[in-house]
């Protein structure tokens, strides 16, 4: 199998410059490159840059996948919409990793699939319908975290056996809106391969998502003359130096993180353990197939009496003129080709049926062997009445 390698990285804040053009040009001749962003896709060879390193330093965004199975995606935030100390809690095993740079907080969504030779060549991922998370992470949705933790949760339960461990472990907070993912959620959850059973019962202690709605403009005000006044001349003066083009999100996702703090720090139910939650999602797996399977019977059963009712139907046309059903068998054996001779054997079945109905088998006994004498000599449709089972005289 040939390989295959994709990588995408997108500027969301600032484009890049000349300078930094010119860096990224140096790694790849083949890549489609402007101020905003680089892709290039290998078939052979590989990719000479260092990733991490230009998420760090120049993108905002990072999608990287092969077809051998491994993904991974790497948003950049700024710290202050997005702290390092609130995306750690949703970090487990390998499959994300929250670290800073340069006042940025860096989340690595990463997975190893075992997959690989199974790869489906019309599967592939574009930034575009991942980039939505940042934003939502910007703004205090934090359902992307609770993925990761979900898809990291499946790959654990794969590697360990400690059952004590499970029990141990438990759920980072959950938050809202579980049972309604976002667009670019959905594409999330499908690229961690997030089982839908555990998602499912993860849900059940999420509260449902509130409305898209913008801040009170008088509570946003009070929440604006509060804040220090070192916190508001470094918003400025990043704005006015052009460090960080964007201070009106950033200010938005402190107010919202803050208000969110006053009306959900009661409402956080009990964290469940990692075991209760695997076990609830094999009891929901178990419980959903078993109402596939009775959907299924359900569905062949209907299918089989609504052909019971159109045979009938079809039966009820034909014992109309019981007389001209019979002449027309005879006229299609007189045709003598097979097509004919199957169309005969196929209406002599349903004149059976219609005789044994009635009660009346004897009378098509009688008429169905005379046409078996009458036409003796014709070997390909005896062997038709012979399948048929219809008496000679």
């Amino acid at each position: 199998m040939s390989e295959y390698q994709y990588y995408e990285f997108l500027a969301v804040d600032r484009p890049l410059d000349a300078d930094q053009l010119r860096q990224v040009r140096a790694l790849s001749t083949r890549a489609t490159i402007s101020p905003s962003r680089f892709v290039n896709e290998y078939q052979w060879g590989d990719f000479k840059g260092d990733s991490t390193k230009l998420v760090e330093q120049l993108y905002d965004a990072h999608l990287y996948f092969a077809n051998w199975g491994s993904r991974r995606l790497v948003l950049r935030l700024p710290a202050l919409t997005l702290s390092k100390k609130t995306a750690v809690p949703y970090a487990l095993e390998e499959l994300l990793t929250v670290w800073t740079r340069s006042g940025h907080t860096l989340l690595d969504f990463s997975l190893e699939c075992e997959d690989g030779e199974e790869w489906d060549f019309e599967t592939s991922w574009e930034l575009s319908s991942l980039i939505g998370l940042r934003a939502e992470l910007a703004a205090g949705d934090l359902r992307p975290l609770y993925l990761a933790w979900l898809a990291a949760l499946t790959v654990w339960e794969l590697a360990e056996d400690d059952e004590e461990e499970y029990v141990r472990a438990t759920e980072p907070p959950v938050p809202a809106g579980l049972g309604d993912l976002t667009g670019p959620q959905c594409t999330l959850a499908d690229f961690l391969n997030v089982d839908p059973h555990l998602l499912a019962v993860a849900a059940r202690a999420s509260d449902p998502a509130p409305p898209p709605r913008g801040p009170d403009r008088r509570e946003l005000a009070t929440f604006i003359a509060a804040l220090p006044v070192k916190e508001k001349d470094d918003l400025l003066l990043h704005a006015a130096l052009g460090t960080h083009p964007q201070p009106g999100p950033k200010l938005l996702a402190h107010y919202r993180s803050t208000t969110a703090d006053r009306t959900t720090a009661n409402r956080q139910p009990s964290p469940r353990s990692a075991a209760a939650l695997l076990d609830a999602a094999a009891a929901h797996r178990t419980e959903r197939t078993r109402h596939e399977q009775e959907a299924h019977r359900t569905a062949v059963e209907e299918r089989s009496r609504a052909a019971a009712r159109a045979h009938q139907r079809h039966l009820d046309r034909i014992a109309r003129d019981l007389d001209q059903a019979w002449k027309d068998v005879d006229d299609l054996i007189s045709q003598k080709n097979p097509t004919a001779y199957d169309t005969a054997a196929t209406l002599l079945r349903d004149l059976r049926e219609i005789h044994a109905q009635r009660n009346t088998l004897p009378e098509y006994d009688r008429r169905a062997g005379a046409l078996r004498a009458a036409h003796s000599n014709k070997p390909a449709l005896m062997r038709r009445f012979d399948t048929l089972g219809v008496p000679a005289t």
